[in-house]
């Protein structure tokens, strides 16, 4: 997507790969697919769609329909999907999780790729896995074996516990960050933030201040004590108008008053 994580962009460059964007637009109800730019794209030139719902840096969350077309896309393509699977349960507003291997044929297509990082709050244990079909998985393990070697057998085995807990503490881990976000877009409700509605970022628009993201934060930084990064090759052009607030390690009460940081900074 458009704008999207510049890791994930940087990998599909790494592996001799050309990104091909599908824009997301932003609106006051948060971000929406651009399916009519879907219908566009070259069919011959796609490989593969990678792709995280939510999406990072937006927090964009796809729908039904959304999934729904993005996998007759891949089958009329005759592509991989290739699902980051990382922030699949750290939703709001009552949002269910919707996977596209549960669409018709979409079983053979379809690369999951999971993490402990983000639901799990295990950053730092670096452990994921991968599912899909089998002759692609062991492709996946030969690259990784030469890539990685293995992980370690603390940190499995630590990943392997937090999944088996019937109580793994997801779903209020998604409530807090929804509680962290609703606080933030009320505090800079005079601000042009596009809500997001997973996920623990969202983007701010400074162009409408007669700045881009780069000079926005490094006010935010200097004058505001706030960490927010410019967007600036984080897809399109247009991205050089946001930048990024990460709510994932700051509690509710650390929150409050970043409405008047923001003013003091930008305004």
């Amino acid at each position: 997507t458009d704008p999207t994580y510049v890791g994930l962009i940087n990998r599909v460059r790494l592996a001799g790969g050309v990104p091909r964007y599908l824009p997301l637009r932003p609106g006051a109800d948060g971000w929406r697919l651009d399916l009519d730019s879907l219908q566009e794209l070259d069919r011959e030139s796609i490989a593969a769609a990678l792709l995280m719902s939510p999406a990072m840096p937006t927090g964009a969350v796809f729908t039904e329909d959304d999934w729904r077309a993005l996998s007759d896309f891949c089958h009329d393509a005759d592509c991989w999907l290739i699902d980051n699977t990382a922030m699949e349960r750290i939703l709001f507003d009552g949002r269910q999780v919707v996977h596209p291997a549960s669409f018709a044929d979409m079983r053979t297509r379809v690369i999951s790729v999971g993490s402990a990082s983000k639901e799990y709050r295990m950053i730092g244990w670096r452990v994921g896995w991968v599912v899909g079909p089998a002759d692609i998985v062991a492709d996946v393990a030969r690259v990784s074996i030469s890539n990685v070697v293995c992980q370690t057998g603390i940190a499995m085995g630590g990943v392997a516990a937090a999944i088996n807990e019937p109580n793994d503490g997801v779903a209020a881990s998604a409530a807090e960050l929804q509680r962290r976000r609703d606080l933030i877009l009320a505090e800079l409700a005079e601000f042009k933030v596009v809500p997001p509605h997973g996920g623990w970022s969202m983007l701010v628009d400074v162009s409408e201040l007669g700045m881009d993201g780069p000079t926005a934060s490094k006010l935010l930084l200097e004058k505001g004590k706030i960490a927010a990064t410019a967007m600036i090759n984080w897809g399109g052009e247009h991205c050089a108008n946001y930048v990024r607030l990460v709510y994932s390690n700051e509690p509710v009460e650390r929150l409050e008053g970043i409405g008047s940081r923001f003013r003091s900074a930008l305004l």
